[in-house]
């Protein structure tokens, strides 16, 4: 296929160069987003008199039949083409002649690229967002179904206080909150328009940014052209965001991996999320959760494959450039097939209330509120937490918890201890006390449930 830029140069090229320097294998999913610019562009040349309505109604004709057929297969992408903007307009060209070659006019390959992935992350970034609210949905409906289930709290993976299963299932709800609150953000600086900035130093023709910008849905323009084709922030601000939304898929994988083990025995994946063994046929492995966690660092890796790229480049537009697209493909895809799959795993997932509740039984989780219990008494802290420490040691040494612990040895310790220490070391009281605007009592998850209604 003939080059389009011949002229300068033969464009007679090597064909192992050629085939080097094609993008056409993956840049062809911007063929909508390409040719919806296009459409913009051309009513943007006419409104201004740069050409003809009728060549524009031709063009913009002529690219609906074009997108019309490439969805419906009717038009396969030639996989020898450059680059889908080639593409595009050669086929443009061979429907329509002439009128077709008016198309690039005040524009270039540079801004037309620019154009393209931001509308795609435009999309990619609405589409996550409504995979992420359907993960709050399923994280939010086990919280309700499970809304008073006690299990252990942990800091360094020890067990430090009870709280309800429903308050720390939520708190991941939370991390994807602030994920739809990032792309929103990341969305703003996204929906910025390039195009017009052409090449790198604007056009001589008398154009409508403006115009073209507002026509795709744009907010605002580019206000330096170099800047316009050589930008691609919005690139590393959306694969830092997807960076962000795997870490928090991981570290939820990483719990179910944990609760589904039997010495946990928390929750039961369902069969229809979990994988067998080749060889031990008592095995149900969490491999979708597994699988999560795994992908997390290619979506790390495309993030420092593009910041890297970008470090060292001179203004404005360099062919390192094209580097962009199959990093944020690949997070695109990745973050999107993990947000599919994790909510209907969460969905389906059983929780065992039972084990949740043996296992908030050890440990002396409550040690802290038999330690509040005598500040309520009037001990000052730091000698109440040295009491409810010895009172652990000496249960350790003796075979017995906080709740077995009789009036008498309790007494022994401190003579502010009466009957009413059973009351407050109970778990359910424990946890009932926590007060504090999002802690973990029963009003508190109550009002974190209403906060994440806003949200699916």
């Amino acid at each position: 296929m003939a080059k389009m830029w011949a002229g300068r140069t033969s464009g007679e090229v090597n064909g192992l160069a050629d085939s080097f320097n094609s993008s056409i294998g993956f840049d062809c999913r911007l063929y909508r987003q390409d040719i919806t610019g296009s459409m913009a562009h051309a009513a943007m040349l006419s409104q201004q008199g740069i050409i003809s309505q009728n060549d524009a109604d031709a063009i913009i004709s002529a690219l609906e039949q074009i997108l019309k057929d490439i969805e419906s297969g009717a038009l396969e992408i030639d996989p020898k083409a450059e680059d889908i903007h080639m593409f595009v307009e050669q086929v443009l060209t061979q429907r329509i002649g002439e009128a077709g070659k008016k198309l690039h006019t005040a524009r270039s390959r540079n801004d037309q690229v620019a154009l393209d992935m931001r509308l795609y992350l435009r999309d990619q970034a609405d589409s996550i967002t409504a995979l992420l609210k359907a993960l709050i949905k399923e994280i939010r409906d086990k919280a309700v179904e499970n809304k008073t289930v006690i299990m252990p709290g942990y800091t360094h993976l020890q067990h430090a206080q009870p709280v309800l299963f429903s308050h720390y299932i939520l708190a991941y709800a939370m991390m994807f909150v602030r994920d739809i609150q990032r792309l929103e953000d990341c969305r703003r600086r996204i929906n910025v328009s390039p195009i017009g900035s052409c090449a790198l130093a604007g056009t001589t023709y008398d154009t409508d940014r403006e115009y073209e910008a507002a026509k795709l849905g744009f907010d605002s323009i580019c206000l330096n052209s170099l800047d316009g084709v050589s930008d691609r922030d919005f690139c590393i601000e959306f694969l830092g965001a997807m960076s962000t939304i795997m870490m928090h898929l991981s570290r939820l994988s990483e719990e179910l991996i944990l609760w589904s083990s039997q010495e946990f025995g928390f929750i039961e994946m369902s069969d229809s999320f979990s994988t067998g063994s080749s060889i031990m046929p008592q095995k149900k492995n969490p491999d979708m959760a597994e699988l999560c966690r795994g992908k997390t660092g290619r979506v790390y890796g495309d993030l420092m494959g593009l910041l890297t790229t970008l470090k060292g480049l001179p203004l404005a537009y360099n062919k390192d450039m094209q580097e962009d697209k199959e990093g944020v493909f690949d997070a695109c895809d990745t973050v999107t097939v993990c947000l599919q799959v994790c909510a209907p795993m969460i969905k389906t997932m059983k929780v065992n209330a039972k084990a949740m509740a043996a296992a908030a039984q050890k440990g002396f989780m409550n040690a802290t509120d038999l330690a509040d219990y005598l500040v309520n008494k009037g001990l000052a802290f730091r000698d109440a937490y040295k009491i409810s420490g010895s009172i652990v040691a000496w249960c350790l040494q003796n075979g017995k918890i906080l709740e077995t612990m009789s009036l008498e040895e309790y007494s022994a310790f401190s003579p502010l201890f009466g009957a009413d220490v059973y009351e407050a070391i109970s778990l359910e009281n424990c946890v009932a006390r926590r007060i504090s605007a999002g802690g973990t009592s029963l009003a508190s998850v109550e009002k974190q449930i209403g906060y994440l209604g806003d949200f699916v």
